[in-house]
């Protein structure tokens, strides 16, 4: 049985210092990232079993990750932060954190929020595939057809398009998908999501002008009609 892979995500080498050895001792294998973009990176590539994420990144905050990782996967992401603001602990759990545990901290405590998230996961059956009408989708190859045709989707549609699938039939506010597609810092770039969506149905409609897959609420969100 292959060791639990747990990516830590610091800029601090200090802090991947300590926690190499105590992870090792454990059994755990560790990868590191230092930036938000290394870090969704090796999500993706490396399908680490839980995620230890710093918010204080060099190249954004931490929560872009956040964001990112929950349009497609349910992994455990456990915060270690050194911001202190309830407001910051409530933003990364809305997102979809699993825990917070703020710095400084000790090693026990955070082993013991790891071996919890994993055996939350465990129990979480895993599936690499979505589909509805007759488009699939394979989360893991980032691969989308329609009726037997491979479909080339740009990251940011691609990301779009498994978010409105996990949640099929069900009405996903503007606001809701643009934190979870850009970030919260671009909870109000409205005309981004127009724009993508208009993208993604030009890609996948029967009909783009007169769309069945991807229906909106004017004002409010878009919805994916799983039936159409």
């Amino acid at each position: 049985m292959s060791k639990p892979r747990i990516l830590v995500v610091d800029d601090e080498p200090q802090i991947q210092r300590f926690l190499r050895p105590a992870l090792a001792a454990v059994d755990y294998e560790m990868i590191e990232a230092t930036t938000v973009a290394e870090a969704k990176r090796l999500i993706v590539t490396r399908s680490p079993d839980v995620v230890v994420l710093d918010l204080g990144l060099p190249d954004g905050d931490g929560k872009e990750v956040i964001a990112a990782v929950r349009a497609w996967s349910q992994i455990p992401i456990i915060v270690l932060s050194a911001r202190d603001r309830e407001s910051e602990k409530i933003d990364a759990l809305d997102l979809g954190a699993n825990d917070y545990v703020e710095k400084p901290f000790g090693i026990g405590e955070l082993l013991a929020r790891i071996r919890n998230a994993l055996r939350l996961h465990a129990a979480i059956p895993a599936t690499s595939t979505l589909a509805f009408a007759d488009v699939l989708i394979d989360t893991r190859q980032h691969r989308v057809s329609r009726a037997g045709q491979d479909i080339h989707l740009t990251p940011k549609e691609f990301d779009l398009l498994v978010l409105l699938a996990q949640n099929a039939g069900r009405m996903m506010t503007h606001r809701q998908i643009l934190i979870q597609i850009w970030g919260p810092a671009h909870v109000e770039d409205v005309q981004y999501l127009r724009v993508l969506v208009g993208q993604l149905r030009a890609k996948l409609e029967p009909d783009p002008a007169h769309p069945s897959l991807i229906r909106n609420e004017a004002g409010v969100g878009y919805r994916l009609a799983p039936d159409a």
